[in-house]
């Protein structure tokens, strides 16, 4: 695992001026130069076909459609992984689920040795905050946000509690924060029958009193919703996981409940998105600050929601939980007025790439951990260098022990280890439908032999074959 920045690292100020300097160019204008704010947004479930700008015809995203037209939209960013808490870490800490600490949905909390984002920035004078859900640390362990370069958190902690849109508390903090109306269910836990206080709303308003109090920056915000994921338990209670306060224009739509209350979920999460933008221009700092907006992982068929009504993985093989790419290519957009051209890009890269290329972004290349999975993007974003990304590799350990790959075009998918590898050309087959392994064993042998080394034993699953 990485090691904590060092302190002769965090004070090389004069590789990392050198640095940034290299990054923003000759200029000297206050516009380019302008160490800038930095917020990651992040869906929880949202499919690749989700949106209209991805394809969606049947739920409304005007403002993320326009987010996309006024910056890049990609259309090869991959997840960390096909569930929450890996791929938040992989986002987090630069490393792919070869490497990461967290690797599955098990309470395994981030440790002082590990190096996250919000630590690096913190180093290079943003203040950083987190707000939404966690995942990476329960309570009283190295792993809560606060003692992992955070200084202000907001949210769940524990990807189960966040299953409950009405929760009885949240945390600010170190500290409990009751939430005033909201009552669990007794003989539901995780489902709550009074219901005063919806968290997104929450968290949307915390996102925006945030950047108002910050406005002179530099800020590293991490805004992690979670919408569109379902409330498992409240499926079971009522049959309808998708919660929601109100189907909004979908109430009238002669669809089953849980496909209205999918649909109006990514439309709130739409309509604050763009309330968000709305902000940065009312503050003076659209120019000043860079968005990136993604998904967690692929689509799911949880709480009475099914993939197929809205075409939720779009031209994509899979869902949540699947290392087809339908459970882990992701929509992704990064929008900077004035420093970023829109555009689309096929360019492919991953969560990992974010700590090295907000790093770089911040000026202090240099302070993103040796040895991380992650490469920069970032002159990708300013000047759209090519990407010439490393090998892609994922694992997944829920009913077995499945892994893929993806070098250049080639797609691998192995599901037992007593199975022969699967091979994909995504170039011509994106939506992974035809078994190239027969015609190309030498490709094969390649990503079988990249497979077989990518990854080291960690605490959650020490072993490296099953």
């Amino acid at each position: 695992m990485t090691q904590k920045i060092s302190r002769r690292s965090m004070f090389k100020t004069g590789l990392a001026g050198i640095a940034g300097a290299a990054l923003w160019g000759t200029s000297h204008t206050h516009a380019q130069t302008k160490t800038p704010n930095i917020i990651f947004i992040l869906a929880d479930d949202l499919g690749y076909g989700d949106l209209g700008c991805y394809g969606q015809e049947k739920i409304k995203t005007p403002n993320l459609d326009a987010f996309a037209r006024e910056g890049i939209r990609f259309t090869q960013c991959y997840s960390g992984s096909t569930v929450c808490a890996p791929s938040r870490c992989c986002l987090m800490t630069g490393q792919h689920t070869g490497h990461a600490r967290i690797r599955g949905n098990k309470l395994v909390p981030l440790l002082p040795e590990d190096t996250t984002v919000a630590e690096v920035l913190k180093s290079a004078a943003y203040d950083t905050a987190l707000i939404g859900k966690w995942g990476l640390g329960e309570p009283g362990t190295t792993g809560v946000p606060n003692r992992q370069g955070f200084d202000y958190f907001f949210g769940y902690l524990n990807q189960q509690h966040a299953h409950n849109y009405y929760p009885e508390y949240l945390w600010r903090n170190e500290g409990k924060v009751p939430l005033e109306g909201n009552i669990e269910s007794k003989d539901q836990p995780g489902y709550s029958t009074g219901r005063a206080q919806y968290s997104h709303d929450l968290f949307t308003r915390e996102a925006l009193d945030y950047v108002a109090q910050h406005k002179d920056g530099p800020f590293f915000l991490y805004l992690a919703y979670t919408v569109p994921h379902a409330n498992n338990e409240g499926g079971r209670a009522t049959g309808n996981g998708m919660e929601v306060p109100g189907y909004g224009p979908y109430a009238n739509e002669d669809w089953p409940g849980p496909q209205k209350g999918h649909a109006a979920m990514i439309s709130r999460l739409d309509r604050d998105v763009g309330g968000l933008m709305q902000k940065l221009r009312e503050l003076g700092i659209d120019q000043d600050t860079v968005v990136f907006f993604s998904s967690d992982n692929g689509t799911h068929k949880e709480g009475g929601a099914r993939p197929e009504f809205f075409k939720s993985s779009g031209p994509l093989r899979g869902i949540k939980r699947d290392l087809y790419d339908g459970g882990i290519r992701v929509p992704a957009m990064v929008r900077w007025p004035g420093r970023i051209a829109p555009r689309v890009s096929e360019a492919v890269w991953a969560f990992w790439d974010f700590l090295p290329t907000a790093s770089a972004l911040a000026g202090v290349p240099d302070r993103a951990p040796e040895g991380i999975d992650g490469q920069s993007i970032a002159t990708h974003l300013l000047d759209g260098s090519p990407i010439d990304h490393k090998p892609l590799y994922w694992e997944f350990h829920e009913g077995g022990f499945k892994r893929a790959a993806r070098i250049g075009d080639w797609k691998a998918v192995w599901l037992k280890p007593d199975q022969p590898l699967e091979l994909y050309d995504l170039s011509k087959d994106v939506g992974e439908t035809i078994d190239l392994a027969a015609d190309h064993p030498k490709v094969v042998g390649k990503l079988k032999s990249f497979i077989e080394t990518a990854r080291t034993p960690s605490q959650e699953w020490p072993v490296k074959d099953q």
